[in-house]
C-alpha cells in the first residue's frame, strides 16, 4: 500500500488551483468589491488542498511510529506468511498494517472492549490480502464493529446467525470471539479474510461473485470455474465447506479463506482454483519445501483496484 496515491493528491491539487484561482480572479476583477475579497480564493485553495492531503498525512504519521514488538510477536505467531517472510517483506507487511489501522475505525458493541488484538486481527487480514499487490487498495476507511457473540440480520443478538457481515457502504461487523478463533488455527476458516474478501466484490454496490479485481476478459472463465467447483461442493467432493455453494459471492469469500489458510491442500485437490487465486492475489502462500516458491506470472485474471 502507498502512503499517498499521486492521482488522488493530484486531483485535489488541480481542483484547488482551479477553484481557488477562479475565486481570486473573480474577486479581483469584479467592480465594487474590495481587493481583500480575493483572499477567499486562497482560503478555498488551502481547504481543498488540506482535504486532499488529510489521508496521506494520517498515513505518513502512522508509518513513522515504531512498530510495537508485541504486535510483531502476534503476527509471527498467527500469520504464517509473515513468519517466514524475509526482513524486507516483513517491514512492508508491518507498514501496511500501520496504514490500515490509520484508515479504519473500530468500535465495540454491548460492552466489547476493542483491544489491540482485535484491531490487529483485522489489519493483518487486510495486509495479507494486499501483500502480493502493493498498488491495490481496499475500501477500509469505514467502521468495524465488534459484537460479543453471534448476531442476526438486524445487528442484534436476537436469532443469532452470523459471525461476520459486510455492506457495500456501511460498517463491517464481526463477532469478537469469531475473530479470535479465526487466527487461532489454520483450518481454512477465518471470518476476517472472508468478510474482507467481500469488499473486493462490491464495485457495483452488490456482491455478484465476480471480484472487482478480475479483468473483464476473464469473467467468463471465472464464472465457469465457480460453476464447476460449486458442483463439486454439492456432491461432497470439495474441501471447501458447503456454505461456499450458497452463491458465487460466498464461494469467492470461502475460497479466499482456504487459499490463505490451507494453500498446499487446495493446490493438490483444486489445482485450477488455486492457480487462479495465485494469479489474482499475485502470491503463492504455500510454505516452501526447502525451495523458494516460484513467483506467479502476471495474468489477465487480475488488475489494479479502481
Amino acid at each position: 500500500m502507498r502512503v499517498a496515491h499521486p492521482s488522488s493528491v493530484g486531483f485535489y491539487a488541480v481542483l484547488a488551483v482551479i477553484l481557488g484561482g477562479g475565486i481570486a480572479a473573480i474577486a479581483a476583477m469584479a467592480e465594487g468589491l474590495p481587493l481583500w475579497t480575493a483572499w477567499f480564493g486562497l482560503v478555498a485553495f488551502a481547504l481543498l488542498l488540506g482535504i486532499g492531503l488529510r489521508r496521506p498525512g494520517r498515513r505518513w504519521r502512522a508509518v513513522r511510529r515504531p512498530f510495537p514488538s508485541a504486535w510483531r510477536d502476534w503476527l509471527h505467531t498467527h500469520v504464517p506468511l509473515y513468519a517466514r517472510a524475509d526482513e524486507a517483506d516483513r517491514a512492508r507487511f508491518e507498514r501496511d498494517v500501520q496504514i490500515i489501522l490509520a484508515d479504519a475505525r473500530f468500535e465495540g458493541v454491548d460492552g466489547v472492549e476493542v483491544t489491540d488484538e482485535l484491531r490487529l486481527s483485522v489489519a493483518a487480514g487486510a495486509a495479507l490480502l494486499l501483500h502480493g499487490r502493493p498498488d491495490w487498495e481496499l475500501p477500509l476507511d469505514r467502521t468495524f464493529l465488534f459484537y460479543p457473540g453471534h448476531f442476526g440480520d438486524d445487528y442484534t443478538a436476537l436469532e443469532p446467525d452470523y459471525d461476520g457481515m459486510v455492506h457495500p457502504q456501511g460498517p463491517v461487523i464481526f463477532s469478537a470471539p469469531a475473530v479470535r478463533r479465526g487466527w487461532a488455527r489454520t483450518d481454512g476458516s477465518n471470518v476476517i479474510l472472508h468478510e474482507l474478501a467481500h469488499l473486493f466484490d462490491f464495485e457495483d454496490l452488490y456482491a455478484d461473485g465476480v471480484p472487482s479485481l478480475l479483468d473483464p476478459g476473464s469473467v467468463e472463465s471465472w464464472t465457469a470455474l465457480v460453476k464447476r467447483e460449486t458442483a463439486l461442493i454439492r456432491r461432497g467432493q470439495s474441501m471447501l465447506r458447503r456454505y461456499a455453494a450458497t452463491n458465487a459471492a460466498e464461494f469467492f469469500a470461502v475460497a479466499t479463506e482456504v487459499f490463505f489458510e490451507r494453500p498446499s491442500a487446495l493446490s493438490q485437490r483444486h489445482p485450477a482454483l488455486f492457480e487462479t487465486l495465485t494469479a489474482l492475489y499475485a502470491l503463492d502462500p504455500r510454505p516452501p519445501d526447502g525451495e523458494e516458491a516460484t513467483p506467479p506470472a502476471e495474468s489477465l485474471m487480475a488488475r489494479r483496484w479502481r
